[in-house]
């Protein structure tokens, strides 16, 4: 049998940047004790496997798989995914924007594409899951020696180390500059002991110090349990991001926009657009979007 996969660079305009991707539309006839395996093949962050949704009013079901596993939700596979099944006609495209369902194992993400004549251009998920906060991390102490910083390298304030989660949780640590991003690295030992029996290991390293003008935040994520050592754009994170800095924010009304440079120190600029809206001062929706490029369409035999 053969299956046909498509390859693509997400959260950015041009081939060779962003987060790789690889997208099976039609997974059907595809086992899925041989998912993990072909995700291990291709040794990308993710592989999305394409399937008949479970409510015929939902767009597709969509199977997410690191190297290391299936996740039950991540955001670049979502944004590009939905990109790639627009490209080759699997969605129609009905106008300016076109509002789709992808079922995942959170629950339905609904994603929203827009297009210029007739082909997609941007695509942006709402996530299913509002940004909730987890348990009290380690100290800054254990988290910079972690990270092959000092505690004086964390920003500080009310910037404070936090696990959050759209579905998928991270620990987000908020450090004082981009060069403190570029200079962090894992120390595995570290890593393993610190964050054993915590509710995340994925670490998403931070500052509001982006080095375009335009943009805000500057950003890595590091997720060696899972086969990632580090992730050039992490949709997911950036989305729970969106809720920290919301919670973080003075305004209490209106949507809120940044947009997050990442995967610069490993040569995959990426650029992810990120957004929260709030009513009453508390968070009541978050989304992440950006732009994708398709790179390869081929053949996999099975």
């Amino acid at each position: 049998m053969n299956a046909r996969y498509l390859t693509a660079d997400v959260f950015t305009d041009r081939k060779f940047g962003g987060n790789q991707l690889a997208v099976f539309p039609d997974a059907r006839q595809i086992k899925p004790d041989l998912m993990p395996r072909i995700a291990q093949e291709f040794n990308y962050s993710e592989t999305t496997f394409v399937l008949p949704p479970d409510d015929p009013s939902h767009t597709a079901k969509v199977r997410i798989f690191t190297p290391g596993g299936e996740l039950q939700f991540a955001g670049h596979p979502t944004v590009g995914t939905a990109h790639v099944l627009a490209s080759i006609g699997v969605v129609k495209l009905t106008g300016d924007e076109t509002r789709i369902v992808l079922e995942e194992g959170v629950g339905p993400v609904a994603v929203t594409i827009r297009g210029r004549g007739g082909r997609p251009e941007f695509a942006q998920l709402t996530a299913a899951k509002l940004p909730e906060a987890g348990p009290p991390p380690p100290s800054s102490e254990e988290l910079a020696a972690m990270l092959s910083l000092s505690p004086d390298d964390l920003a500080g304030d009310d910037m404070i180390p936090q696990a959050m989660s759209c579905g998928t949780p991270f620990l987000f640590v908020p450090v004082r500059d981009r060069a403190t991003v570029a200079r962090a690295r894992v120390k595995l030992d570290l890593w393993e002991s610190a964050l054993a029996d915590y509710i995340t290991k994925e670490i998403f390293v931070f500052a509001m110090d982006a080095e375009h003008p335009d943009h805000d935040v500057r950003a890595r994520m590091f997720a060696p349990g899972i086969g990632v050592a580090e992730d050039p754009a992490t949709g997911s994170a950036c989305v729970a991001l969106a809720g920290y800095l919301a919670e973080r924010d003075a305004r209490i009304q209106g949507t809120l926009r940044w947009i997050v440079e990442q995967g610069f120190e490993m040569g995959r600029p990426s650029i992810l657009e990120i957004e929260a809206d709030k009513k009453n001062g508390a968070v009541t929706a978050a989304r992440v979007g950006g732009r994708t490029v398709l790179v390869c369409d081929g053949t996999m035999e099975l």
